[in-house]
């Protein structure tokens, strides 16, 4: 609410939706049957602590605490650590594993979440050992929480025939034989669905043309500078 703050949104109705409101719905499916999820954030359900707790078990909090502590004031930089530590593929005793393929039936099938408070506190209480399992939407709706809760206004973005761009050319590639017949050597792919998520603060490092929503994506694909 403060004009002076890196992540001052000036529209009262945003700051309520962005930063305030702690149910939502996110959006999954495919682009010819899209369905609407109702999740809750609960933002406000006792989760500071959690929320703090993962800034410290970070590895960038691990390889220089008191740089760490000195940057998180920047919501860049605590977007960036919030969003390696919202997945635990990485061995950083991170909150969610991902899991795609396969049975879930020694733990929880991503799609029976519908909120990130059972979500972190069960991190907690497993000695913040990875909940399993997480899928794209889990992932984003965690994050949004765990970012609300710090101040930062954060929103979630769906995306339909979402391309992954794995070689990163700029375009996705597939390949054919002289008949016709499609050759499995590209690992691009497009998938239904993706979610990931935006939050709100200016980015006086890029000038004020780049201010306001920003790109975060949690869940764990590719690693982004190691």
């Amino acid at each position: 609410w403060f004009s002076g703050d890196d992540v001052f949104i000036a529209n009262e109705n945003e700051r309520q939706e962005y930063v305030l409101n702690e149910n939502g719905i996110i959006f999954v499916g495919n682009a010819r049957y899209i369905e609407a999820r109702a999740w809750y954030y609960g933002q406000f359900q006792d989760l500071l602590n959690i929320c703090l707790t993962m800034l410290d078990l970070s590895l960038y909090y691990r390889q220089d605490p008191a740089m760490d502590v000195s940057r998180r004031g920047d919501p860049k930089y605590v977007g960036r650590v919030i969003s390696s530590m919202i997945n635990g593929n990485d061995n950083d005793n991170g909150v969610l594993l991902g899991k795609w393929q396969g049975s879930f039936h020694s733990h929880e099938n991503p799609s029976r979440w519908d909120g990130s408070v059972v979500i972190l506190k069960k991190w907690r209480q497993d000695n913040y050992r990875p909940v399993q399992y997480g899928q794209c939407w889990v992932f984003a709706g965690v994050m949004c929480t765990v970012l609300r809760c710090l101040g930062i206004p954060t929103r979630l973005v769906s995306n339909f025939n979402s391309a992954h761009d794995v070689d990163r050319n700029l375009s996705i590639d597939k390949y054919y034989d002289s008949s016709g017949r499609s050759l499995n050597i590209s690992k691009d792919s497009t998938w239904d669905y993706h979610v990931w998520n935006e939050s709100w603060f200016i980015r006086p490092d890029l000038g004020r043309s780049y201010n306001g929503w920003q790109v975060l994506d949690a869940t764990p694909q590719e690693q982004s500078k190691g």
